[in-house]
């Protein structure tokens, strides 16, 4: 369909609204709204345009994603990528804000790392090949 034009929002379901946002804010962030609606949901965007609705009915009190840490491999979703324009400055600022880098990897020109936000959605950070 080329009537598509971008992504409009990612949606995470959460466990904590305010352990969210101030992680999210640590990101760069911004809380427009929230909680609103019968999920409900609360919105934060970043000035780039990368928009997050959080979802705020999560009954799971499992410490893993299951996704991307049990042996078995479901379908859905595994993690978010933000295009970085520097990949050291990006990985100072989150190791100042106490955020671990979980993994990083070079392919053929492009850098890319991972982190959890606080509940164990990955989001990568990639810088592509020049």
């Amino acid at each position: 369909m080329k009537e598509i034009t971008r992504i409009n929002h990612i949606g995470l379901r959460v466990k904590d609204l305010r352990t969210s946002r101030q992680f999210y804010e640590k990101l760069g962030f911004v809380f427009l709204v929230g909680p609103v609606g019968s999920e409900p949901v609360a919105i934060m965007e970043h000035p780039s345009g990368v928009n997050i609705n959080f979802i705020l009915n999560s009954t799971d009190e499992t410490p893993s994603n299951v996704l991307m840490d049990t042996p078995d491999k479901h379908t859905g979703y595994t993690h978010i990528a933000l295009e970085i324009t520097n990949t050291n400055a990006v990985e100072e600022q989150l190791l100042n804000h106490g955020i671990a880098i979980t993994e990083k990897v070079e392919l053929e020109g492009a850098n890319f790392f991972f982190i959890r936000d606080p509940d164990e959605n990955v989001i990568e950070f990639h810088k592509p090949a020049q």
